[in-house]
C-alpha cells in the first residue's frame, strides 16, 4: 500500500498493449491518424530526421 492507503497496480508493457488493442477493437477504432507535425519545433524535426537517417522509424 502507498502512504495514502491506496494499492498501486503494476502492469507489464505487453499487458498494456493487449489492453489498448482490446479497447480499440471494442470501439471499432483500428487505425489512428498520425500527428501532422505542423507545430513541431526545429529541434524535434532535427531529432526525427536523425532517427530516420539512422534507419529508425518513429
Amino acid at each position: 500500500m502507498t502512504m495514502d492507503g491506496k494499492t498501486s497496480r503494476r502492469t507489464t508493457l505487453a499487458a498494456l498493449a493487449a489492453d489498448i488493442a482490446r479497447r480499440r477493437a471494442a470501439t471499432g477504432i483500428t487505425d489512428l491518424p498520425r500527428n501532422s507535425g505542423k507545430r513541431r519545433t526545429e529541434s524535434k524535426r532535427g531529432l526525427l530526421k536523425a532517427i530516420e537517417d539512422a534507419g529508425g522509424k518513429w
